[in-house]
């Protein structure tokens, strides 16, 4: 196959895989460093490099589960509040391998949609090696990544976009 057929099959393939359906087997930390590399080669204007990005694994991640199911909790009525939810929360962090918060840095430099735009591209990017490695992903973004502000160590010219679950499939 040429580079243009495994690229065109890598796209077609390209899903969103949800954590339910990931296996127990762990992602090399190549692996992980080699998604990550793939979103830094994403297109930027002005090179601003707008992507920030936080690993989450073993009890990290254990810890952002408990705190995401805290802040739904936190900000759910009485009447809102689902306990399925709640549990699903921490299923999708506990059964991904790893979970990766997608952060834009606003530069200033350019408009904000175009740095959001270019954040985008790198997550695209971490699909397509995600999916050439043989691996599930998908980008969540809810509501509660806005209350992560601390435990993200985000800056006042910083947005999350939302979470990266990523787990490898049989």
């Amino acid at each position: 196959m040429n580079k243009a057929e495994i690229l065109k099959e890598i796209i077609e393939q390209r899903r969103s895989i949800f954590p339910k359906d990931y296996s127990e087997t762990e992602i090399s930390q190549e692996i992980i460093n080699e998604i990550l590399h793939s979103a830094t080669l994403a297109p930027n204007h002005k090179r601003t490099k707008p992507w920030r990005f936080k690993i989450f694994k073993g009890e990290e991640k254990a810890r952002l589960a408990s705190e995401m199911q805290a802040i739904y909790k936190a900000t759910q009525s009485e009447q809102t509040f689902l306990e399925k939810k709640y549990q699903d929360i921490g299923f999708k962090i506990n059964k991904a391998n790893a979970v990766i918060s997608i952060t834009v840095n606003f530069s200033g430099i350019v408009p904000e949609w175009e740095e959001i735009a270019a954040v985008s591209m790198a997550v695209q990017n971490m699909y397509l090696t995600c999916t050439a490695n043989n691996i599930g992903c998908y980008w969540s973004s809810p509501g509660l990544v806005n209350h992560l502000k601390d435990s993200l160590t985000i800056e006042e010219n910083q947005q999350c976009l939302g979470l990266f679950y990523m787990g490898k499939v049989d």
